[in-house]
């Protein structure tokens, strides 16, 4: 029997893309959402094996609600991609409290929440596999967006921690840190002429293709990729070697 996935943050971007490979390789596809009711649906068409699931991915109770949804209709989750996050950029001495906390809550605890969901049914079954949509900002810091690259950085460190913890059972844990890709996330940083001078000192010299992204994501997920745990791997056309 396939296999299932969750793909949070999926009805859109680099989740959609995801959730999209996902389908096309032959999985049961859960499309993880918060307020784009008719982009999720629309990404779900079309496939008998594929549900749009909505939820706040900051909330325990939802995402219990969620995984309920998804055992009943596809089965239990195999597969978890923590993709969902929120970007904000505002000068440091602007950031406020809640800023913070809703930085952290849906960038970091939301992957603490869906992985302690889901890892007793992986470890119970030998074999699970999460991947943790992370950004070069986790690695090199922010200028304007201080707290998402605080959430970023803790985000690859939890990543490390599950594969320490869980690699034995036959849980891998992997981030992937992306660079620039044209997405609704990126797009006004992009618009800007310092965005603009970031693309321009990309060594590819060109923005990621979410398919790319996909694509690696896809790989993970594969038998092929078991001896492949608590690693970052950076996609992000040479913007950063670590």
């Amino acid at each position: 029997m396939p296999k299932v996935a969750f793909v949070t943050g999926a009805s859109r971007g680099i989740g959609r893309g995801i959730a999209e490979r996902f389908m096309a390789d032959g999985y049961r596809v859960a499309v993880g959402y918060r307020v784009n009711d008719a982009e999720a649906h629309a990404v779900c068409d079309g496939h008998d094996h594929a549900m749009p699931v909505q939820l706040d991915v900051a909330s325990r109770g939802d995402v219990k609600a969620a995984l309920d949804k998804v055992e009943a209709a596809l089965g239990k989750v195999d597969i978890l991609v923590n993709n969902a996050g929120i970007a904000q950029e505002k000068p440091f001495f602007e950031i406020t409290d809640d800023d913070w906390s809703q930085m952290l809550a849906t960038n970091l605890q939301s992957n603490f929440i869906l992985s302690q969901e889901v890892l007793p049914h992986m470890i119970d079954g030998g074999w699970g596999r999460i991947i943790n949509i992370s950004s070069i900002g986790g690695q090199w810091g922010g200028l304007n967006q201080v707290h998402y690259a605080a959430a970023k950085a803790a985000q690859i460190n939890f990543t490390r921690s599950l594969a320490k913890l869980f690699s034995e059972k036959g849980v891998t844990s992997n981030a992937i840190a992306v660079g620039l890709a044209e997405t609704d996330m990126s797009k006004a940083e992009l618009n800007r002429a310092d965005g603009q001078q970031k693309v321009a000192g990309i060594p590819v010299g060109r923005l990621a293709d979410v398919r790319e992204i996909a694509a690696t994501v896809s790989f993970l997920a594969t038998d092929e990729a078991a001896y492949i745990t608590g690693q970052t791997i950076n996609l992000n056309g040479g913007m950063y070697f670590d």
